[in-house]
């Protein structure tokens, strides 16, 4: 079996049924990504967040796990904010606790572990961001820092 991108309902489906979601590379540093859609999430989602990472103890007031295997409810997504070099070993963690997705934020792909992935059952996202697509879809991606103003030579008839 080989992967293909799932289409945007696809993804929306795999976010609808979610609700355990699995930070892996998660930080405490509010510079960085990670941290920023752990704050996102937490606010403006239905998901219960576990936090990834073997150096950190506590991130937003919340126990971090040192693996995947050390969470002690089942994960519906394993979103991965480490450098695509470890994703094949973040994919068999993901595999060996029966994750339902898995999913890479942008600027990381490994057609090998999508590949691997999807013949163990996993839905798998690529290049994409859990935080973008659900504002997306929750209408919200003004209130999440992005401007969807819409450029357009018609006129606003609302002003």
């Amino acid at each position: 079996m080989s992967f293909e991108e799932p289409n945007a309902l696809k993804r929306l489906e795999f976010m609808q049924s979610a609700k355990n979601v699995a930070i892996v590379g998660a930080s405490d540093n509010p510079s960085r990504a990670s941290y920023f859609v752990a704050t996102y999430l937490l606010s403006a989602s239905h998901f219960k967040l576990f936090f990834v990472n073997p150096r950190i103890e506590t991130i937003l007031g919340q126990k971090v796990y040192k693996s995947l295997a050390d969470i002690p409810e089942p994960i519906d997504i394993v979103d991965v904010f480490r450098k695509a070099s470890d994703i094949p070993g973040v994919m068999d963690e993901a595999i060996a606790i029966k994750a339902k997705t898995f999913w890479m934020q942008l600027g990381i792909e490994d057609e090998e572990s999508a590949e691997r992935g999807v013949a163990a059952g996993l839905n798998v996202v690529q290049n994409r961001c859990l935080k973008i697509e659900h504002a997306r879809f929750a209408g919200g991606l003004n209130l999440a820092g992005f401007n969807t103003g819409v450029i357009s030579s018609k006129r606003n008839k609302s002003i």
